[in-house]
């Protein structure tokens, strides 16, 4: 959903086969040129890496790792010949889901979320100085959401050419009724995790129900600046 800015360079994807299925959220970063094509060009890699890789995937740790090794390189190469600062830039996050499991990883702070039971039951740590604060106990998710450098971000997709840090977990186990939710700092910034986690059980609302709510209630809370909110979502059924 389109905020109070003047385009919209976020990107997302969900690409399903018989197999497995991968979210994708990337988010350009504004503050730089082609903030827009950086994120369009990390989506279309990730996507058409998804689909030539033969299925079931034999290693999605290693699939999330040279992935996002190789989106890095191309958006680098999309800006060679600017100077580093106004290179294109953005940031991403992946949830690729296979069998009873999912694998996670992420660039920045785009995020991805494990919705268990009407809970956050898990969710990607921003690559963030905000982040590190709130690790080492020094402030609360509640102070962090006024900190003024809650928008900065250590790392991303693009600009150096040295690979940044990116975050891929383990193999995690899904239960019945676990939904996945891949999303922008758009959307996880004006809204606390209960916010977040209490949706997706409502009784007859739908995946895309819940998710145009959230997306609708952070724009409003954003008011006149709201960054664009972009995510996607998955609820896994459990084995047949």
């Amino acid at each position: 959903m389109v905020g109070g800015r003047e385009d919209n360079q976020d990107r997302c994807a969900v690409a399903v086969s018989e197999h497995a299925a991968l979210l994708v959220v990337v988010d350009g970063m504004g503050g730089h040129a082609d903030g827009a094509l950086a994120a369009e060009t990390a989506q279309k890699l990730l996507v058409e890496a998804f689909w030539h890789t033969p299925q079931p995937l034999f290693d999605p740790l290693g699939f999330l790792h040279l992935t996002l090794g190789r989106v890095h390189e191309a958006v680098v190469k999309l800006g060679a010949a600017l100077p580093l600062e106004q290179r294109p830039r953005a940031t991403c996050a992946v949830c690729l889901v296979q069998g009873d499991s999912a694998y996670w990883a992420h660039i920045g702070d785009s995020r991805v979320y494990l919705v268990r039971r009407g809970r956050i039951a898990e969710r990607t740590r921003d690559h963030s100085h905000v982040e590190f604060l709130i690790r080492e106990g020094l402030i609360s998710e509640e102070q962090a959401q006024a900190h003024p450098m809650r928008n900065f971000v250590e790392c991303c997709v693009g600009g150096e050419s040295l690979l940044p840090e990116m975050s891929i977990t383990g193999r995690r186990r899904l239960e019945g009724g676990d939904v996945l939710l891949v999303c922008s700092d758009g959307l996880w910034g004006a809204l606390d995790d209960e916010a977040l986690a209490r949706p997706w059980s409502k009784p007859g609302e739908t995946l895309g129900d819940a998710l145009g709510g959230l997306a609708k209630r952070a724009v409003a809370a954003g008011g006149p600046g709201a960054d664009n909110t972009t995510g996607v979502a998955l609820r896994w059924l459990g084995t047949s």
